[in-house]
């Protein structure tokens, strides 16, 4: 596996003071490290069948419509609420201060679909552990999870235990 951490820009107190923010747009802008990063995630999923894959708002969409079209697959976004027109199941998650909420259509996909959920980061894992409720309320199997980022201390994993996680930067 590359040295995927060489792209990634540190910004200290965004978007507000005491957060060091992962930038991941040296990454996707430097068509080496994208393609190279697609390349991992396509070889550790390349033996499940994928019907779809879920990407959470917003940067998820990068990476899961790269990886749809990899497969072979469709994309389902996961977006923030009041975001999607049509019919929509809803999951709230914490934030470090309050709540927010997100939502998938209905209708996203046919039941028993196999679904990977792709997103840039995992860290406290609300985001993460709301998109698995959205994806397993519509009945889908949820056969990976792929991020690009996690960061360990805060231990996101925890909150999603029976699912395979694989990260590309660990911090």
């Amino acid at each position: 596996m590359h040295d995927f951490s060489r792209f990634i820009r540190d910004i200290p107190d965004f978007p507000k003071a005491g957060i060091i923010f992962k930038d991941i747009t040296p990454l996707i802008g430097n068509a080496n490290a994208f393609h190279r990063v697609l390349d991992e995630f396509a070889l550790r999923y390349q033996s499940e069948k994928i019907d779809v894959v879920a990407g959470t708002e917003a940067r998820g969409f990068i990476f899961g419509t790269a990886l749809a079209y990899r497969f072979g697959s469709g994309f389902v976004p996961i977006r923030k609420k009041g975001k999607l027109p049509y019919e929509t199941h809803q999951a709230a998650y914490d934030l470090e201060y309050g709540q927010d909420t997100l939502e998938i259509h209905r209708d996203a996909f046919p039941k028993d679909s196999r679904v990977l959920i792709s997103d840039d980061l995992l860290a406290t894992g609300g985001t993460l552990a709301a998109s698995v409720d959205l994806v397993e309320r519509l009945e889908g199997k949820v056969v990976g999870i792929a991020v690009l980022i996690e960061l360990l201390e805060l231990k996101g994993r925890e909150k999603v235990p029976n699912h395979d996680i694989f990260s590309l930067i660990k911090y």
